[in-house]
Parts: C-alpha cells; sequence; structure tokens
C-alpha cells in the first residue's frame, strides 16, 4: 500500500509540474515590447522585439520563462544609412541558416527606412550574425518572410503608387535579394484607415492548405490599431492583389489592450498548435513608441478552417501554455 501510495504522489507531483509549466500570464514583455516575433527550434523559444537601438534575442523553455530569459545582443551597427530607428526584428530559418530581417534607418528622420537581413548560422544563439543586404531601395518597413511551394517570398509595408501606406510582396530570388515587387493590399476599409490609412506589419499563417497573411491596420496612434487578413486558397498567382481575399479585422482592442497589432506567428514544442504573438499599450488611446507590451495566445481556427484569434486577456490572466510545454 506504502508503494501504491508513493507512485500517486509522485505521479500528482508530476502533473502538478507539467500544470505550473504549462500555464503562463501577459504581459510576457512588460516595456519595449512592440513588434515581437518568436520563433520555437531546438527546445527554446527566440523572442526579438523592437529595441530602437540594436537586435537583441531573449530565449527560454516556456512562454512564462520569457519574462526573465537569458538576453543577448547580436547585433549593433555604426553605419549611417542603417544606425538607428531599428525595428520589427524577424527569426526565419533557410536552407540550413538562420537569418534575421529587419528595418533600420538613419537618426535624422525616417526617411531612410528600409528593410535589411543579417546572415546567421545552424543556431540562433550560439552562431553569430552578419551584414547581409538591403533589401529595398525605397522606403518599406516590417519586413517577413511568406513560403509557398513555388519558393520564399517577403512581404512588406511600402507605398503603393496611390501613395498609400500599403503591403508588397517580391520573391525572395536568395536570403538577401528579391525579385519583382507588387503590391497586394491597400488601406481602403473603414477599419483600416482610423486617422491614417495603413496596412503594415505582415505575418503569414498557413493551415487547411490556405495561406494567411495577418497584418495591422490603421494608424498605431489609435487605439483601433488592429489586425486584418488576407488569405490565399492556393490558387492564381500570390503576387497579385486579386488572388488575395481581404477581412476583419479579426483582432481588436479588448479587456484593457489597446492597438492589438503587429503580430507574429510560432508553434507550440510538440507542433501540434499555432499562436499568435503581438502588441499592445494600455494607453487607450493608442501609441507608436516602447510603452507597448509583448502577449501571446493561442490560434483557434473557425468552422471553414480560418484562424480565430479570439479576444485579447486581461493583462495577469493565467491562461494554458502551448502543448509541449
Amino acid at each position: 500500500m506504502r508503494s501504491i501510495a508513493r507512485l500517486i504522489c509522485q505521479s500528482l507531483l508530476a502533473f502538478a509540474a507539467v500544470a505550473r509549466a504549462a500555464t503562463y500570464s501577459n504581459a510576457l514583455r512588460d516595456t519595449d515590447g512592440s513588434d515581437p516575433h518568436i520563433a520555437w527550434t531546438g527546445g527554446y523559444y527566440y523572442l526579438m522585439t523592437t529595441t530602437w537601438t540594436d537586435l537583441e534575442i531573449t530565449r527560454a523553455t516556456t512562454l512564462e520563462g520569457l519574462k526573465t530569459g537569458e538576453r543577448k545582443t547580436v547585433w549593433t551597427d555604426t553605419t549611417a544609412s542603417r544606425c538607428c530607428n531599428v525595428w520589427a526584428p524577424e527569426l526565419h530559418y533557410i536552407d540550413n541558416s538562420w537569418y534575421i530581417y529587419y528595418t533600420a534607418g538613419s537618426s535624422e528622420n525616417l526617411d531612410l527606412q528600409r528593410a535589411h537581413v543579417l546572415q546567421g548560422g545552424a543556431s540562433p544563439w550560439d552562431d553569430d550574425f552578419s551584414y547581409l543586404a538591403q533589401l529595398t531601395d525605397v522606403w518599406g518597413i516590417d519586413g517577413t518572410v511568406v513560403r509557398f511551394t513555388s519558393g520564399n517570398y517577403f512581404a512588406y509595408s511600402c507605398f503603393s503608387t496611390n501613395n498609400l501606406q500599403s503591403l508588397c510582396i517580391a520573391p525572395l530570388t536568395s536570403p538577401g535579394e528579391l525579385g519583382a515587387t507588387t503590391v497586394i493590399s491597400e488601406p481602403t476599409e473603414d477599419w483600416e484607415i482610423v486617422d491614417t490609412p495603413v496596412n503594415e506589419g505582415p505575418a503569414a499563417l498557413y493551415h487547411g492548405g490556405k495561406t494567411y497573411i495577418a497584418y495591422s491596420a490603421s494608424y498605431c496612434w489609435t487605439a483601433s490599431y488592429q489586425l486584418g487578413l488576407l488569405t490565399w486558397d492556393g490558387s492564381g498567382d500570390p503576387t497579385s492583389a486579386s488572388s488575395w481575399a481581404k477581412s476583419g479585422p479579426v483582432f481588436s482592442s479588448a479587456n484593457g489592450n489597446y492597438g492589438t497589432g503587429h503580430n507574429g506567428f510560432f508553434t507550440s514544442p510538440d507542433g501540434t498548435e499555432i499562436w499568435n504573438v503581438y502588441h499592445a499599450t494600455s494607453n487607450s488611446a493608442g501609441t507608436c513608441d516602447g510603452n507597448r507590451y509583448t502577449s501571446a495566445q493561442i490560434v483557434n481556427w473557425n468552422s471553414d478552417g480560418s484562424p480565430n484569434f479570439g479576444t485579447a486577456a486581461a493583462l495577469g490572466t493565467v491562461l494554458t501554455g502551448p502543448s509541449g510545454e
């Protein structure tokens, strides 16, 4: 009887340990949590956010652990044209190496904001990064990698011929070079033009044979900064705007979280779930500065297979963590 009781006790303790490891609360980063991106690989979450001055990675084995995780500065730059206003870094694995795509420009103003890329090695933590290329010759921000069977593409925020801040896409002929660029979305819906027409911060999601691009709409200095969604059903040219169906808003201010936007997607440790990482602010007027925090929540699915982002939970709410933690 004692051995049975001991086994039961050990099982309960093990279950409690798993339960503790699989819970977390937002925010994952209280300040300088803008433009978050998470990649899961090799037993760690790797978080990058906008620090404004350099590129920094935080890693931990759980979402909750990111609050106090190891931090490492992986890049600083003194080149005048890309030294400053460093935004929206993202880690992407291409051809057995890690790359960081990011936005940077000069210290004087934002006119020189361009998309840039660093090349790393097999490990995003142990291997060094070196400067690879500037991807755009004109103003462009918030770049991300979108993967199709035909190859990798680069989606980013650009200005269209109508002088609207829009979404562009171009084939990545190599990790550091773009092909011809086309516009796939302009801000024309009521929920995309609050204060200023904006489409920015694209993030790719794949499910059920479809490719989705979530993006941020309206001006970030408003509480109406929120997510819209483009859907490609697998037919048509993905570089053509007519191949994408727009819907939204799909994720908006709620429960004291304002300006819920500029998101990214990552998988759970066991690969069975897709999660949404995003920034928000407690300022009901919205903000574009470092007073934005990083939060994450699971993506669920509607009956038609489309993503359901749910509602941003109030800060401090205890949530169930990703499967496999």
